[in-house]
Parts: structure tokens; sequence; C-alpha cells
């Protein structure tokens, strides 16, 4: 009696389990969603995107997105985008706002936008509304040499045709600047600036700064301009203080090249005096040696004393006048 109760209610447990299995790896509900909005799509598709281990969401609701939206794209298309690493929903969107745009965008295009690493979404939505870029201060030197700075607005437009191996907004940036500063360096005074702004813009757009690029530059605005720094005068200052520098080392050059003689020449001097005191320390000998040998008499050596004797008397008496003269001049 027991076992003829159970069994039943081992039949249901067994049923809901497995119902519950298939219900969490078949997604039936996006089946049953995916009919009601006239997409045709087989159950077994949706078990396969499982082994394939795609979520089937991820395909199957932007599918039905763009069914509704009028977009034919297929399944396989979609799933071979999921599996590649790309955002399924995001290229859905894209196309969709291309399409309210009349804007030509295909499926694969809008594909390899979006593996680039690039927002789809955000291109086309620049394509419809364009997005200003704003530069840093630009600063360049005109012919006179004062600094001019400018501040330029860039409106840029995407370019879906050149998304894919296009340069960024910093390509952009930095060309504008180049041109701003250009401009303003064969401007022969700073005032032609002030006075004609526009002639910055003007020169920019000419030389066609967005080839290469994903954009497309549909105006540059010059929103403000300054006055910088005297660069002329600064590097006159800078020249006269490197002259003067110069001059103060070739000066000290030849005060050292002087003081070097004048030691050269005292050592000289000293030198002199040197074999003077030696010439005179032999006198003494020579005098004996002759006297001894009978070359001087005795009369020659008193002449010579009495000759010496009257030169330190010569020396002390022009020596004592030179002091009451210079006495005289103090007082």
């Amino acid at each position: 009696m027991e076992g003829e109760i159970l069994m039943p209610l081992i039949i249901i447990a067994v049923i809901v389990i497995a119902l519950a299995i298939l219900f969490t790896f078949v997604p039936v509900a996006l089946w049953i969603s995916a009919l009601a909005a006239g997409v045709k799509i087989s159950i077994f598709t949706l078990i396969g995107m499982r082994l394939r281990r795609v979520v089937p969401n991820r395909v199957i609701n932007p599918l039905i997105k763009a069914h509704k939206a009028g977009i034919d794209v297929k399944t396989n298309q979609l799933e071979s985008h999921y599996l590649a690493g790309g955002n399924v929903d995001r290229v859905v969107n894209a196309l969709i706002a291309a399409q309210r745009a009349n804007i030509d965008l295909l499926f694969e295009r809008a594909a390899a936008i979006d593996l680039a690493g690039r927002d789809v979404l955000e291109a086309v939505q620049m394509s419809v509304n364009p997005k200003v870029i704003e530069t840093p201060f630009i600063a360049g030197i005109a012919m006179d040499g004062i600094e001019v700075k400018a501040l330029a607005r860039i409106t840029v437009r995407a370019n879906i045709d050149r998304l894919v191996g296009g340069a960024g907004e910093e390509t952009i940036i930095a060309r504008v600047g180049e041109g701003v500063v250009s401009t303003i360096g064969s401007s022969n005074a700073h005032t032609e600036v002030l006075e004609n702004p526009d002639m910055i813009s003007q020169t920019v757009l000419s030389k066609g700064l967005d080839s290469g690029t994903a954009f497309e530059i549909l105006s540059i605005d010059i929103a403000d301009v300054d006055i910088g720094k005297n660069i002329g005068a600064i590097l006159q200052t800078d020249q006269a203080e490197a002259d003067k520098n110069i001059a103060q080392a070739k000066a000290e050059e030849r005060r050292a090249m002087a003081v070097a003689q004048e030691q050269e020449m005292v050592a000289r001097v000293q030198e002199m005096r040197a074999k003077v005191v030696e010439a005179e320390a032999d006198v003494p000998l020579a005098l004996a040696e002759a006297l001894r040998s009978g070359k001087m008499g005795v009369m020659d050596y008193m002449n010579y004393q009495n000759i010496d004797a009257d030169t330190d008397m010569r020396d002390s008496i022009g020596k004592l006048s030179k002091d009451n003269k210079d006495d005289d001049q103090n007082k």
C-alpha cells in the first residue's frame, strides 16, 4: 500500500527535476519570446548556443531588437561577433541609430569598428551630433618676439568609413596645435594676430588636418587669445648677460696672466739677487787670492777700501736727505 503511494510521488519528483534541468539548460522562455516577436529560431539552435558556450540572451535579445527595427541580421552573424569578443547589443544599437539617421552602416563594418576597440554607438551619435574638442592654450612667437597664446575649439564629426585605422582626437589636437604655432610664427607682429584671430582658423583649415583621422573637421574657432612673454627681449637680455660673463672671464684671464708674469719677474729678480749675493761672497776670496799672488798691491787694496767707504757714505747721505724730504712733505 505504501509502495503504491510512494511510486507516483517519485515519478512526479523525477519529472519535476527533469523539467527543471531542461528549462535551465534550454532557454524555453527565451524561445517563446523570440517566437512571439516574430523571430523564427529553432530550439535546437538555442541548445547549440549552450553547447558552444554562448549566452543565448546576449544574441537573441539583440536579434529581436534588430528584427523589430527592420534590420536584417542573421543569428550566425551575431553569434560569431559574440564569440570574437564583441559587444553584440552595442553593435545592434548602433545599426538602429544609423538607420534612423539615414547613415549607411553595414553590420560587418559596425562589427569591425567594435572589435577595433572603438565605441561604434558613440561614433554614430557623433556623426549625427558633432563633438567640440577644446585644445589647451597653444603658445607661438611672432616675428617681433612677442609670445601669443591661443585657445581653439575644434568641431569634429565622426567619419564612419575611417574609424578603423584612423587616428584619434590626440592627433587632431596635435595637428591643430602645429598649425596655430606656424601661423603665429609667420606673422610679422603679434598685433596682426590680435586684430585678426580668424586668420589662424582659416590657415589651419586650409591644410586638411583631418586626413588619415577618424574625424572630419567642420570648423576651428579661436576662443581666446592672450599675450605672453616678450621672448625677444628675454633673448637679448640673456645674450647681454652671456656677453658680460664672457668679458668678465676674459678680463679674469688677462688679470691671471698679468699676475703670473709679475710673479715670474719677481722670481727672476730674486734669482738675480741670489746670483749677486753669490758673486759678492766671492769678492773677498778673489781679493785675498790677488794679494797672495802679487797681482794686487797693498796700496791698491787701500784704494779699494777708500772707494767702498766713500760709496757707503754717499748712500747714507742720500738716504738721510730722502728721509728729511719726506718729513717736510708730511708736515
